[in-house]
C-alpha cells in the first residue's frame, strides 16, 4: 500500500485519518491470515516512530534496515558472516538509543540504562577487533595469491543479479549452488578457473549490493568488499531482465566509487567488464549484440560465455603484463618442463623444420620471461 507523506520526520509518520484506515485494513487481512509484523518501506525509523507504530497497530514494525538484517541473519552460515551481520546491527541500535527521549521512554516503559549502553559499547569494540582480524587474514590470503601470481577477477553486482551462477558457468565448478534469493552470498569465496589461453585465474564471489541502505550497513562488509577493489579486473553482473536495471547499475558503480577511498587509499577502481545476465528472461534477446561496453549472457543457458571469456582474457593479459608468445624449445629438454611449470601452455606442436624441437605457445609474464 502506497501512502503519500508530507514528511518522514513526524513521530506518527501518518495522519490520524490514514492511521484509522490502516487499522481497518490490517483487521481485514487479519481475518484471512494472521499478521506477524508490519513493514514500513523507510530506510530507518526513529525510536519514537517505531514505538508509536507498534503501540498503535499492536504488531512488530520493521523498516528496510531491519528487514535486510533479518535476511542477512538467515544466510549467515560462517562465523565471519555472523560477525559482519552482528556488527551491521550495532549502528542501528545506537541510532535507536540516540533517538529515544528519556522522559518519554520512561513513561512507555522503555529506558536505555548506562549499563545497557556500556554493554553495547563493549560488544561493538569486540566485534571491531574481530573484524579487523578478518581483514588482516584476508590480506594474508591476498599476499599468498600474489606470491602464486594468480590473476584475480572480482564478480560484483546488485543482489540477485546472478553473480554466483555466472561464476559456476565460467569455472564449471559443480559444487557451487546458486540460490534465487536476496543476499544469498555473504562470504567472499574464491573459485579457480581457466581462461581460453589455459591461464589459471581466481574468481571472487562477493556480497550483493542494495540501494537505499545506510552506509553503516555497507561499511560492515568492507572486509569482504576489499577483495573486489584489490582485484585485477571486475565483472559487473547486471540483471538484464529487471525493470530497474539502470538504477541498480548506477548504485553499484556509486558504491564502488565510495569504496575507493574507504577501502584502500589511492586505490583506483580496477577495469570493469559489464555483463548483462539473464537474457533468457527478456523478450528482446535477439537484438542484444555484445560490444566493448556490454556483454550479454545467460549463465543458466551458457549463452554468450565464449565472447565474455575472450574479453576477460584480453583484459587480464593487459592488466597483469602477460603476453602470448611462441617459443622453439628442444623436445624433452628442461625448457619444456620449466614452461609447463611456470607458464600457461596454450599450444604444443612439432617443429616442421626440426624433429628435435617443439613449438610451444605460452602465456608468460615479464618476471618469468627474465627467468627463462
Amino acid at each position: 500500500m502506497k501512502i503519500p507523506l508530507e514528511t518522514l520526520n513526524r513521530k506518527e509518520l501518518f495522519g490520524s485519518g490514514k492511521i484509522e484506515e490502516l487499522k481497518k485494513l490490517l483487521q481485514e487481512h487479519n481475518t484471512k491470515q494472521t499478521l506477524t509484523c508490519l513493514f514500513i518501506s523507510k530506510s530507518t525509523l526513529s525510536f519514537a516512530q517505531k514505538r508509536f507504530l507498534e503501540d498503535t497497530f499492536k504488531l512488530p514494525v520493521f523498516d528496510r534496515y531491519m528487514i535486510v538484517i533479518q535476511i542477512l541473519r538467515l544466510h549467515a552460515t560462517s562465523a565471519e558472516a555472523r560477525l559482519q551481520v552482528a556488527m551491521a546491527e550495532i549502528p542501528y541500535l545506537w541510532a535507536q538509543m540516540k533517538d529515544a527521549n528519556p522522559s518519554q521512554t520512561r513513561k512507555q516503559g522503555y529506558l536505555f540504562t548506562d549499563t545497557q549502553k556500556h554493554i553495547l559499547k563493549t560488544r561493538e569494540r569486540k566485534l571491531k577487533q574481530e573484524l579487523e582480524r578478518i581483514r588482516d587474514h584476508r590480506k594474508l590470503l591476498r599476499n599468498k595469491r600474489k606470491q602464486k601470481n594468480y590473476p584475480v577477477i572480482a564478480v560484483v553486482g546488485y543482489t540477485n543479479a546472478g553473480k554466483t551462477s555466472l561464476i559456476k558457468a565460467l569455472t564449471h565448478e559443480q559444487s557451487i549452488q546458486p540460490r534465487d534469493q536476496l543476499f544469498a552470498t555473504l562470504d567472499v569465496t574464491a573459485h579457480g578457473g581457466f581462461l581460453p589461453c589455459n591461464l589459471e585465474v581466481i574468481y571472487m564471489d562477493t556480497v550483493g549490493f542494495m540501494s537505499d541502505l545506510p552506509t553503516g550497513l555497507i561499511e560492515c562488509f568492507v572486509a569482504t568488499l576489499e577483495d573486489a577493489m584489490l582485484a585485477d579486473i571486475i565483472l559487473h553482473v547486471q540483471d538484464e531482465s529487471h525493470r530497474c536495471k539502470e538504477a541498480q547499475r548506477q548504485h553499484v558503480l556509486a558504491t564502488l566509487q565510495s569504496l575507493k577511498n574507504s577501502v584502500a587509499v589511492n586505490q583506483e577502481i580496477p577495469p570493469i567488464i559489464n555483463v548483462a545476465n539473464k537474457i533468457d528472461l527478456t523478450s528482446s534477446r535477439a537484438h542484444l549484440k555484445p560490444s566493448k561496453d556490454m556483454f550479454y549472457v545467460s549463465a543458466t543457458e551458457r549463452t554468450g560465455l565464449k565472447e565474455l571469456s575472450l574479453e576477460i582474457e584480453r583484459q587480464i593479459l593487459t592488466v597483469t603484463g602477460r603476453r602470448k608468445i611462441t617459443m622453439r624449445v628442444q623436445n624433452g629438454g628442461q625448457e619444456v618442463a620449466w614452461l609447463y611449470k611456470n607458464t600457461a601452455v596454450t599450444i604444443v606442436k612439432a617443429d616442421s623444420s626440426s624433429a628435435e624441437h617443439l613449438l610451444m605457445t605460452v602465456v608468460i609474464d615479464e618476471l618469468a620471461m627474465q627467468q627463462f
